[in-house]
């Protein structure tokens, strides 16, 4: 029996992925990103930095170890500490879904 070499790199860190919504007829999608930009740190800044149009779900991995999980709470946690003020619009939709009960201010857009 032949065996083939996996096609998931090995990783002893732990790998991040959102899924972000495009709205109306694109739909969702899982973004594709660097490898060298999916640790945990990276994902929250680029989420803080609106790099995101309105992320969904977010998901960790790690194949050295062989696991998965949704971590979507864990990060709107983790960026409710860390705004403390003013919400980018593009995580307003993924606070409020995922996000403990932190209360957050909301961006109010005038037009």
């Amino acid at each position: 029996m032949r065996i083939s070499p996996s096609i998931v790199p090995a990783s002893e860190r732990d790998i991040y992925l959102v899924l972000d919504d495009f709205g109306g007829h694109l739909g969702r999608s899982w973004r594709e990103t660097d490898e060298h930009d999916t640790d945990r740190e990276t994902l929250l800044r680029d989420l803080m930095d609106g790099q995101y149009s309105n992320p969904a779900r977010i998901v960790s991995f790690n194949t050295g170890e062989g696991w998965s999980r949704d971590v979507s709470e864990d990060i709107a946690e983790a960026l409710q500490q860390r705004l403390r003020g003013e919400v980018p619009p593009s995580l307003e939709a993924f606070l409020e879904t995922h996000g403990r009960g932190a209360t957050v201010q909301l961006s109010l857009l005038l037009t």
